[in-house]
């Protein structure tokens, strides 16, 4: 069925006029469907690293462009947008704090819990994991198990280009306060980011824990704890510090994985 499902949506992409043939509409709606229930994903991880299924993103701007506008209204307040929204989450065993929003075709796997904050299509958010006050999990960004978004963190989304990869924050990461990570930054398992740490894909993240800096970007490496920081470039006008964050270290066995960002950063004498 996935087969089906898969070749309907590339030849609907290619010719907008198939979506007049309820065929395709079906396929693109059930495409969806799959999507809200966790059993398909935009990223997918595999043995060989995480995997783009660019096909799930052409159905979601597809999902757009079958969709109509409607107004809801919940007095005082009134909306008017073609996208539903997430409902019945008690039977998923989903803890949604008013005003908290999610938009139907994200996935929140059981037990995750919603402060009031923003869930985008196509997201995935799994076991666990609490998205706080005024956090958003922006289109396709995959979350993974046991993660902690504190309040404000900005996950960006991505829809196109489509062989982009969405950002991944993966299983046990804890995400401080006014974070941003966008332009499909992997934060791999259990990851400490200090509060006010901002990942792009040209963002340098220097570990700074050895004897000479190792530069990556794009990835934080498993288990390390990074804050913000900068370093000196030089420009026509002049040598300027330009922001960066800097690994000062990997999280030691002692702190377990349910402590607080503040006991984290304690063991490398820094506060954030």
């Amino acid at each position: 069925m996935e087969q089906n499902w898969q070749q309907a949506i590339e030849e609907a992409y290619g010719n907008r006029e198939l979506l007049k043939d309820e065929k395709y509409t079906t396929a693109i709606r059930a495409v969806i469907e799959e999507v809200d229930k966790g059993r398909l994903r935009v990223a997918r991880p595999t043995d060989a690293g995480w995997e783009v299924q660019e096909w799930v993103k052409k159905a979601i701007l597809l999902y757009f462009g079958i969709q109509q506008m409607q107004t809801w209204e919940v007095a005082p307040f009134e909306f008017y947008d073609k996208m539903l929204l997430k409902k019945d989450y008690a039977s998923l065993g989903v803890r949604a704090v008013p005003h908290a929003v999610a938009r139907y075709g994200a996935f929140l796997d059981r037990n995750v819990v919603l402060m009031p904050s923003y869930v985008n299509i196509g997201a995935y958010v799994g076991e666990g994991t609490m998205v706080d006050t005024w956090a958003t999990v922006g289109s396709c960004a995959q979350i993974g198990k046991g993660v902690h978004l504190s309040g404000g963190v900005g996950i960006g989304g991505v829809l196109e280009p489509l062989q982009a990869s969405p950002v991944i924050i993966e299983d046990g990461c804890f995400i401080g306060s006014r974070c941003i990570v966008v332009e499909g930054v992997i934060v791999e398992k259990e990851a400490v980011l200090g509060a006010n740490v901002v990942l792009t894909q040209s963002t340098k993240i220097i570990d700074v824990s050895k004897a000479e800096p190792i530069v990556y970007k794009g990835r934080v490496p498993a288990r390390s704890v990074v804050i913000p920081g900068s370093y000196t470039k030089s420009f026509p006008a002049g040598d300027y510090q330009v922001s960066c964050a800097l690994i000062i270290g990997e999280r030691k066995p002692s702190t377990d994985l349910k402590t607080s960002l503040n006991d984290a950063l304690r063991e490398f004498n820094v506060a954030v």
